[in-house]
């Protein structure tokens, strides 16, 4: 939703529709399952996908742990189908998480595993990357980390606006007649 807003402040005129299919708690498994309902059939011109806090922790709030080869498989796929039926242009978010203790330095290992994965398709699908794992390190030796998240995972609003700003940014003419 913020990147929409931000995006039509500066660019009323233009006819696009941005589609929001994000579901809370999802895994990579889960969007795999949905993708063509919620995805294929809609035939974007654009998607951004932005997948895998869920699968790196899954094994410690929900006892359910996605491995790092099924989360690269279900990924893989996603993309492959992405781009064999529509084509698309596609920007691909790292999962990251705001560092609030030292305690959860220990799940670095496991989110950067995730992280990873991501930043390999990356290249491998040729997309655009918006390296949301950088973004929040740099912010928060800029500020405190409760300015960005209150728990570590879930951004504040300010957080979002950065996803946001990162986003429009990165991903800089893609939605417009510039970037055909």
């Amino acid at each position: 939703m913020m990147i929409a807003d931000r995006f039509f402040a500066q660019n009323a005129g233009e006819k696009i529709r941005f589609l929001n299919r994000g579901v809370a708690v999802d895994k990579v498994r889960d969007l795999k399952n949905r993708w063509q309902k919620d995805c294929l059939d809609l035939k974007p011109d654009v998607v951004s996908i932005l997948i895998g806090i869920n699968d790196a922790f899954g094994k410690y709030f929900w006892k359910s742990p996605t491995s790092t080869k099924s989360f690269e498989e279900n990924y893989r796929t996603i993309l492959e189908q992405t781009h064999d039926v529509l084509g698309a242009k596609i920007v691909l978010l790292t999962p990251f998480m705001v560092y609030l203790t030292n305690q959860q330095l220990i799940f670095k290992i496991i989110l950067y595993q995730k992280i990873n994965v991501v930043k390999k398709l990356s290249k491998e699908f040729k997309t655009i990357l918006v390296p949301l794992d950088r973004i929040f390190w740099e912010a928060g030796r800029k500020r405190e980390p409760t300015y960005w998240s209150l728990d570590g995972i879930h951004p504040t609003a300010t957080g979002h606006s950065l996803i946001a700003e990162t986003w429009l940014t990165t991903t800089s003419g893609i939605l417009t007649k510039e970037y055909s």
